[in-house]
């Protein structure tokens, strides 16, 4: 099942573990249970602390489960954990067998102070680059907390069960049984939907901290760049996000990125994290900005609200925000949203196997989406507003070359359809005839482009008429002290090397502006 060169990796790996546990495996007689039996065979023969059983009785087969003599440890996969979930599985196996995490110590402690019973389920693809962060994060807690207990599912696996449950998107969590999320969460964002005092007694904590002489907002690769350049200056530096990685942590594969032939955006935000820590930097994670407050005279320092009630003060602030995906804005469209109307192609496609599905957008994104996603279901309708395909000219040569893909240019989608429950289709307007025509279909992925993170700044700082933030040749914008970088900006082409540079030539500016203002008359 593994080759030579991940057993090498693997193998070193559990070299951590520390306690003996057991792999407890429910099979049957299919191929993918043969599969996953290879796995485990192939993990336990790399080291002597772990052994596997196959007498397991969980009624959903193949899984297995990771089991600690005087533990009381609930954490199973339904599935082959491969793909991007291998990390996941490595990390369990880590977990399980007594090697520490990296979490924060206050955080663990919070993790293990819960009580009650928290039985929670995620569905994940095996392509799903935010479906890890989800996995690894519950799998932690159940870990840490008898009180918690996880099970990982593959939903390309147990399609009976996704459809049963309607599920449509990935990841999708169940708590208790019940509806719990979608989407990418982490630690801090599960513990703040289960310890709902947790928001208010961070915003008292972030109330009470003095103020930074750089104060970052947005944690994409602009507001780690920014970060970066601050801290080796040595002067206070805070980062403030509302997740860190930003809009990379949604981006599948990267090949455009200098000296790096290819990567993976959520390995790259780890990276930029990591990196970032590396040096003094403050960093706030779960920080919306809902408004900016520039400096008076008299005070001098400008502030930052955020959604969470708390406010941070600081000479000199660097937006970040970066952008995120445009929606269609028609009718049935949040009504739908999560129940066939997906916008991570890569992350939701293989709960569409066999199915028909619309592609919205006929630039690089949407037809790669549509290259992608013609290999997993049984129809591509792709549909752009202007004339002609956007995309570069190779990648429409490979999506004419594919047999069950139609493309339909000079329409505008005017209404997504459903019956309650899922989308059964949508209706588009010929703009040359002024004809209304429908699709029935099961899926619609949105590919049409970025909206900039700036609503909240209206009527502090000038924006454009497309609302992105005003700088100029260093990254000022047009208050004195405050300075803008990345996707969130009017700098053209949104590339992720770009957003780089604009955040260090921004963090040098304001580290300028600081030296200035600063020094005696």
């Amino acid at each position: 099942m593994l080759d030579a060169n991940l057993k090498t990796q693997l193998k070193a790996y559990l070299e951590k573990v520390t306690q003996p546990f057991e792999i407890v495996a429910s099979l049957d007689d299919g191929d993918k249970s043969k599969e996953l039996l290879g796995l485990l065979q192939d993990i336990v023969g790399l080291t002597d602390k772990i052994t596997l059983k196959t007498d397991g009785n969980d009624a959903r087969r193949p899984s297995f489960s990771l089991n600690r003599p005087g533990a009381d440890i609930s954490l199973r996969f339904a599935g082959i954990p491969m793909g991007h979930e291998f990390t996941s599985l490595v990390l369990a196996l880590l977990q399980v067998g007594g090697h520490p995490s990296k979490l924060e110590a206050d955080k663990i402690e919070q993790i293990k102070a819960i009580e009650g019973e928290y039985n929670f389920e995620t569905y994940f693809s095996l392509s799903c680059q935010n479906c890890p962060d989800v996995v690894q994060a519950l799998n932690l807690m159940a870990v840490l907390n008898p009180n918690i207990r996880h099970v990982a599912i593959d939903g390309a696996l147990f399609q009976d069960e996704v459809e049963k449950r309607e599920v449509m998107a990935v990841p999708s969590l169940y708590l208790n049984g019940e509806l719990f999320g979608q989407g990418r969460m982490d630690v801090d964002q599960i513990l703040a939907k289960l310890d709902t005092n947790s928001s208010a007694r961070d915003a008292e904590k972030l109330n009470a901290k003095e103020a930074f002489d750089v104060l970052v907002v947005g944690g994409g690769p602009a507001g780690a760049a920014a970060a970066i350049y601050a801290a080796r200056k040595g002067i206070r530096t805070g980062v403030a996000a509302e997740r860190f990685g930003g809009q990379v942590l949604d981006t599948m594969a990267i090949e455009n990125f200098i000296s790096v032939k290819e990567t993976e955006g959520p390995k790259l935000a780890r990276a930029l994290e990591e990196h970032t820590k590396e040096y003094d930097v403050d960093i706030m994670n779960l920080q919306r900005a809902a408004k900016l407050i520039p400096a008076s005279e008299a005070g001098k320092l400008h502030e930052v609200e955020f959604a969470s009630g708390a406010t941070l003060k600081a000479k000199t602030i660097i937006l970040a925000t970066g952008a995120r995906w445009r929606e269609m804005n028609v009718p049935g469209e949040q009504e739908y949203r999560n129940k066939g109307v997906a916008y991570c192609p890569h992350c939701d496609g293989p709960l569409f196997k066999g199915k028909r599905v619309a592609v919205i957008g006929g630039g690089n994104s949407g037809v790669e989406a549509a290259i992608d996603l013609a290999g997993i279901v049984s129809h591509v309708t792709l549909i752009e507003y202007d004339s002609q395909l956007r995309a570069d000219e190779v990648l429409q040569r490979k999506l004419r070359s594919l047999p069950n893909v139609n493309v339909i240019t000079s329409a505008l989608t005017s209404e997504v359809k459903g019956d309650g429950k899922k989308v059964t289709g949508l209706t588009y307007k010929d703009r040359n005839s002024d004809e209304f025509h429908s699709v029935e279909l099961e899926g619609i992925f949105v590919q049409i482009g970025l909206l900039p993170n700036s609503e909240w700044l209206k009527g502090s700082v000038e924006l454009s008429p497309r609302g992105e933030i005003v700088v100029d040749a260093k990254g000022q914008t047009s208050l004195p002290g405050v300075f803008a970088a990345g996707d969130v900006t009017t700098v053209p082409y949104k590339q992720i090397v770009i957003a780089m540079g604009e955040g260090s030539k921004a963090s040098l500016a304001a580290f300028d502006h600081l030296i200035r203002t600063s020094a005696p008359a």
